[in-house]
């Protein structure tokens, strides 16, 4: 027997072969789960997807940076299904999306919802493309907290507060809020309205007064936003990317492609996550802003 005569041969052999099958099984689940249109060559447009609450902004602006840079990529579809989020990511990526359409054209696709921070993205892209029934609009600010004052009460807990100034616990969950606090949050709140209708404004090339109009929160569908100015057309993703290639220039059949999923590490996702729930709970000021 040969693995008797040569152990250690027939050692190594078996080691060889068995880290040769997992490198060619790797490579056949990363061809199989890779998107057909990254093997394709030629013009393309670029997909990028916002889904769900828009809490961060690093990922998208980097991918739209990325094809912007690449000279293959022709237009940029940016699909959102997105009921809004925070205040600042929101402005950074219409910021990102008025600059790439500098220089390539830009098309949002709103799926089933693209509301409030959704759109504030949305209205950064040279073209909108919805459904008749996408829930889209909600142009507003929200700031709200909860307050435990009674809950503490009831369970004998008193909370103690050192500040340096007056108003820096302004909306703390342990006690009222003062009519000056309220006052102050509200002049914020309609601060940041202001900033979103200006965004539109600019964005969609309709005059500040009319959007005014109709900045209230309220939610359109897709249709009724249509009619207001705020969507251009009606379509799905298929469309989008359609529409974004012909505008982008392509002639002949256009291809797709999406930014490369980056590899989900379970120890970063733990820290990142316990690190964002620290920071929330005990750094954060007690409100924040958002476009929800």
């Amino acid at each position: 027997m040969f693995s008797r005569k040569h152990p250690y041969l027939f050692f190594i052999l078996i080691v060889t072969s068995v880290i040769s099958a997992a490198i060619v099984g790797l490579s056949l689940l990363f061809i199989f789960s890779t998107r057909d249109a990254d093997f394709e060559f030629g013009e393309k447009v670029g997909v990028i997807e916002i889904i769900g609450a828009i809490t961060d902004s690093k990922d998208i602006i980097h991918n739209l940076k990325r094809f912007r840079e690449n000279d293959s990529i022709k237009a940029i579809v940016v699909r959102i299904d997105s009921p809004g989020g925070g205040v600042g990511p929101s402005q950074e990526i219409f910021r990102e999306i008025r600059k790439t359409s500098k220089s390539k054209k830009v098309i949002a696709s709103m799926g089933g919802v693209a509301a409030s921070g959704g759109y504030y993205i949305a209205a950064g892209a040279d073209g909108i493309i919805a459904n008749p029934g996408t829930i889209t609009g909600s142009i507003g600010v929200i700031m709200g907290y909860t307050n435990f004052q009674e809950i503490l009460k009831k369970i004998g807990m008193v909370p103690v507060v050192i500040k340096s100034g007056k108003y820096k616990d302004m909306g703390s969950p342990v006690r009222e809020m003062t009519k000056k606090e309220e006052e102050i949050l509200h002049n914020l709140a309609n601060q940041i309205h202001k900033q979103f209708i200006k965004a539109i404004a600019e964005g969609r090339g309709i005059e500040q007064s009319k959007i005014e109009k109709i900045a209230d929160g309220r939610i359109f569908s897709g249709e009724e936003a249509k009619k207001l100015g705020l969507v251009d057309r009606f379509g799905n993703l298929e469309d989008a990317i359609e529409w974004a290639g012909r505008m982008g220039g392509i002639k002949g059949k256009i291809s797709r492609t999406y930014p490369p999923e980056k590899e989900f590490s379970v120890l970063k996702y733990l820290v990142t996550s316990s690190l964002k729930e620290f920071t929330n709970r005990f750094i954060n000021p007690y409100l924040f802003a958002s476009y929800f």
